[in-house]
């Protein structure tokens, strides 16, 4: 059983002493346990299953941000959140196509960054202490959302596929169990944003991201998708 004393631990990723130490003091303050790390490369060695979140700068020697967090979501599903000197769109597809949870912007305040940390916490949380627990008894059958091949478990949240699961990450889950739990209501970019997120949506960019990380798991089709369909101009749905 994890023991609930024990404290969030957030590893910090930034090729700036100055940055690192500001990061270390402000989360360490709030009561976290932060592990900090020079550059990507090295954020991928200290990196490991007890780490509640990891916060990476994009632009890093030896290794980026972006690779970083492409080779940690390879193994693991806590939340990623990148710090970039840069606003653009095109940033902000790379950084979730590199399977960001979140994205924030240099010069940032304090305030706004644990702001943004403790959203991302607070909903990472029950998804991952059910994914820890997923080995445990089924659950009974009214807890499961059945579609086509697929079962979305409500208890572990887990999605299993032909009986065999597959590894989404908390924004991706919810994105899907939205879809399944409201079959053939279609949900604009804004729908999905502000009913995952709760915040209004910064950029159409986010969700189409996922959208297609989320099609690529489930093995479908994009031009004819078999599960997750586009109502072109409106957003999407499942029949």
């Amino acid at each position: 059983m994890e023991n609930q004393n024990q404290k969030i631990r957030i590893l910090v990723a930034d090729d700036e002493k100055e940055i690192r130490d500001v990061l270390t003091m402000l989360l360490t303050a709030e009561d976290f346990e932060v592990i900090a790390a020079a550059d990507g490369r090295e954020a991928v060695e200290l990196a490991e299953a007890s780490i509640d979140l990891y916060i990476l700068d994009v632009n890093m020697p030896a290794m980026s941000g972006f690779a970083a967090g492409s080779e940690i979501r390879k193994q693991f599903y806590a939340p990623i959140m990148f710090l970039t000197a840069y606003s653009g769109e095109s940033d902000k597809l790379m950084g979730f196509s590199a399977g960001a949870d979140d994205y924030i912007v240099k010069p940032f305040s304090n305030t706004e960054l644990l702001i943004r940390v403790k959203a991302l916490l607070r909903r990472s949380r029950d998804y991952s202490q059910a994914f820890r627990s997923s080995g445990s008894p089924s659950p009974a059958p009214e807890n499961e959302i059945h579609y086509k091949d697929l079962v979305l478990d409500l208890d572990s949240q887990n999605i299993r596929k032909g009986g065999e699961i597959i590894l989404l990450t908390y924004t991706e889950y919810k994105i899907l169990e939205l879809f399944l739990s409201h079959p053939k209501k279609i949900y604009s970019l804004d729908n999905i944003y502000q009913s995952i997120w709760e915040e209004d949506a910064v950029g159409d960019s986010t969700i189409m991201v996922h959208i297609k990380n989320l099609r690529k798991k489930l093995g479908d089709n994009s031009r004819n998708p078999q599960y997750i369909k586009t109502a072109w101009g409106k957003g999407y749905y499942v029949d």
